[in-house]
């Protein structure tokens, strides 16, 4: 399989908060990250559709990383978590 990434990532876990007004707030965290999206572990609860827009909070123990939500694209489903492009 040719990897086609443009962005390198890196293994952390944060939690992420999915929202959209037809299925409320998804919890997950992230197993990766990079500067163009991240693979969210979803664990007993629905997923999103692929190519649906959600808008993502991503948080620490003690607080939010980004105070405004930022809009963000399912690009894959894969057993039990979702591949997030930023949009």
């Amino acid at each position: 399989m040719i990897d086609r990434r443009q962005h390198e990532r890196t293994s952390t876990s944060i939690r992420v908060e999915m929202t959209h007004p037809s299925f409320g707030t998804i919890v997950g965290f992230t197993q990766d990250i990079s500067d163009g999206g991240a693979r969210v572990l979803v664990e007993n609860q629905p997923r999103p559709p692929v190519g649906t827009i959600v808008m993502v909070r991503f948080k620490k123990m003690v607080g939010a990383i980004n105070d405004e939500p930022v809009r963000m694209r399912v690009m894959h489903q894969l057993r039990n978590s979702v591949g997030l492009m930023f949009d």
